[in-house]
Parts: C-alpha cells; sequence; structure tokens
C-alpha cells in the first residue's frame, strides 16, 4: 500500500488546477489528513473574485486549514519566488511539514533544496487514483483545457494512463 502523508502545505496553482479537473477538492481531503492552505495562497485564489475558476471549491472545503497570518518568508524565498510559491515553502519549513503541492518548476526546485517533498496537481490526482479514489483522467484534461490550462505532454500521458476510469 502506498504511504499517506499527514500534511502538506499547498500552492493556488494546484488548487484551482485540481478544482477545475475534478469539479471539488476533496481528493485533497482523500489523500491528506491536514491540507495547510497559507493566508498568502488564500489571497492569490480570490484574486480574481468569487467566480473564478476555484473559488467555489475552494469555498466549500471546511477541512482546508487556512492559516491566517502572513508567513514571515526568507529573503531568498521572496526574491527567488512568487509570493504564493514562497508562502508555501516558508509555511512547509516552519511547521515542520515534508510534503509540499507545487506546480511551478523553479517553485518545486526550491522546495527540493529546502529538502521538501514536492507533489504538483497532477501528481496529487495520479496517486489518489492509484489508491481508489474514482478520476476519469481523459474527463479531467477535458476540465483543465476548457479553462485554460494545458499540460506537457509527458505530465498529460501521466494523468491519462494513472487515470483511466
Amino acid at each position: 500500500m502506498l504511504e499517506r502523508p499527514h500534511s502538506i502545505v499547498i500552492n493556488t496553482t494546484p488548487l484551482i488546477a485540481i478544482a477545475v479537473a475534478t469539479g471539488r477538492l476533496d481528493v485533497l481531503h482523500f489523500l491528506y489528513q491536514n491540507v495547510i492552505v497559507p493566508a498568502e495562497v488564500e489571497q492569490e485564489i480570490r484574486a480574481a473574485g468569487a467566480a473564478a475558476p476555484g473559488v467555489a471549491e475552494f469555498d466549500h472545503s471546511p477541512w482546508l486549514q487556512r492559516l491566517r497570518e502572513p508567513q514571515s518568508i526568507t529573503p531568498f524565498l521572496r526574491n527567488s519566488l512568487d509570493l504564493g510559491e514562497a508562502a508555501v515553502i516558508q509555511a512547509a519549513v516552519t511547521a515542520g511539514v515534508d510534503h509540499v503541492c507545487i506546480d511551478e518548476k523553479v517553485g518545486r526546485r526550491v522546495a527540493r533544496l529546502h529538502g521538501l517533498t514536492v507533489t504538483g496537481s497532477v501528481g496529487v490526482m495520479a496517486k489518489a487514483k492509484q489508491l481508489g479514489y474514482a478520476l476519469d483522467g481523459e474527463q479531467a484534461i477535458q476540465r483543465l483545457r476548457a479553462h485554460g490550462i494545458w499540460l506537457g505532454r509527458d505530465v498529460m500521458r501521466l494523468l491519462q494512463s494513472e487515470c483511466q476510469p
């Protein structure tokens, strides 16, 4: 059986991508006991307004652990990444959480430099499917594309192969 990490700190892009791909965020609750959302990430999610992709799903997920105080971000992180990614890494390091969910390549690289285990939106969906979560990879890809979210060829193949009905 695959190991289920206790906690994960998640960034804006994966929250939106998972919400768009599945129509909800409960796949995160299926995999992790604690899904931590830094205040900076919540601010980014809400920046485009209440009708923006992912906002309704975010609001209907009371089990998300929303951090209310902004992170005290190190200068290195603040100067290397966007605010959400920097806050995710800082929150994980500060709280002693080993796992983060970041989709952007540079953010993933910096998270690994901080000794964190990194996954992304597609990795979350693929792992959940392996553990028995009902997910259709083709339908997820269609939903993402309908919202203007495009995946790289390798990532798309992973989602298709791992998430067949």
